[in-house]
């Protein structure tokens, strides 16, 4: 995730969100890391930039421009002090010179000589509700899959030709990156978790309901199009399907990803087409860990209020315009700790770890 201004940042923070979280339930917690590298000056972006998510929350960041680690929320500045702040600084002006590395020697495997590239690094670990736990890395270059860490084997696999020098390496008796990375996820990931935990356990772990409006355009080839706008809800994870006569699910034909809004709640739409005629009942069922039991709100032909296609509007418009945004940015997974190098000779993308005090960072 890049840190550029509040309004650039929150929209990348929509399409980071919208690729990481799916599928993580309402009682599990996640710490992620997201680093970013540009080859150049010139994009707008910072050259480099360092966020941390736990869970939907991002808590710090340190980009190339401000050469400093901030605190996000209050519970994590209210926790740590001036050792924590100065160390992690410290560690991402390391990772920030290995990143600009990575990015030349991602351009000479491609044989570029000139342009904006970026290289992409995201690992983390999540802690399920039932204490079992699982970890993640994965490395990107200009927006597709460059790497990755199998947590089983410990072993990193390419997901294209130009990553098998530096995977080769990374898997080698001598370097043996994957199994250190993975005791990392398994071990020292998990505890730095349960402390953010413990630090913002009100704010991570509060619940708030969603708000449903449904509204529908009968349209003259006898389609009426429904669309059921669930929001204003926290967590994040949610289900919203459109039921007929109270018992019979829709499938639906097109769902918004769940994004974020700037109060820390998430909206999703959820639209499907059905057979204009009398008889049939149509409901958006929502459910939520906010909800004791299953929200239903019913449609009614009349109730297709002008604000219901405005708001929809609005949704498509973020969709798209996150979709973009996500074009330069991309999803990597892998647990953190401190700063840690190894580097390819002749030009490889670097990776290592190094254990310290810090929820990390493998750097590659």
């Amino acid at each position: 995730m890049l840190y550029i201004g509040r309004g650039k940042m929150w929209l990348l923070q929509i399409t980071l969100i919208s690729l990481t979280v799916l599928g993580v339930s309402s009682d599990s917690h996640t710490l992620r890391y997201y680093y970013t590298a540009v080859s150049a000056p010139g994009s707008g972006l910072p050259e480099f930039s360092a966020v941390g998510y736990v869970d939907d929350r991002e808590f710090e960041n340190y980009n190339s421009e401000t050469k400093k680690t901030r605190p996000v929320t209050a519970w994590i500045e209210n926790n740590e002090g001036p050792e924590y702040w100065d160390g992690h600084t410290q560690i991402f002006k390391g990772t920030e010179a290995t990143f600009k590395h990575n990015v030349r020697t991602a351009m000479n495997r491609f044989n570029q000589t000139g342009g904006i590239h970026s290289f992409q690094y995201m690992y983390g670990c999540e802690l399920r509700d039932d204490g079992s736990t699982a970890g993640y890395e994965q490395d990107g270059y200009d927006g597709r899959d460059f790497s990755y860490l199998d947590t089983q084997s410990g072993l990193y696999i390419p997901a294209m030709h130009e990553a098998q020098i530096t995977t080769q390496r990374w898997n080698s008796p001598e370097e043996r990156v994957g199994e250190i990375n993975k005791n990392y996820l398994e071990n020292i990931c998990i505890e730095w978790l349960k402390k953010y935990i413990n630090y913002g356990r009100e704010d991570l772990e509060r619940r708030v309901r969603p708000e449903v409006k449904v509204w529908g355009r009968q349209h003259p080839d006898g389609v009426t199009r429904l669309q059921c706008l669930a929001y204003g809800f926290h967590p994040r994870p949610v289900d919203v399907k459109w039921v007929k006569n109270g018992e019979d699910h829709i499938p639906s034909d097109e769902a918004s990803p769940i994004l974020p809004h700037p109060d820390g709640t998430y909206q999703t739409r959820v639209s499907v087409e059905v057979p204009t005629r009398e008889g049939d009942t149509y409901s958006c069922h929502v459910e939520h860990s906010s909800l004791e039991e299953t929200l239903s709100v019913i449609w009614e032909p009349d109730n297709g209020l002008p604000i219901g296609w405005i708001v929809a509007g609005i949704c498509i418009l973020v969709v798209v315009v996150a979709v973009i945004g996500g074009v330069f940015l991309y999803k990597k997974k892998k647990a953190g700790y401190k700063t840690t190098s190894t580097s390819d000779t002749n030009s490889d993308t670097n990776s290592s770890t190094n254990q310290a005090e810090l929820p990390a960072v493998l750097v590659t």
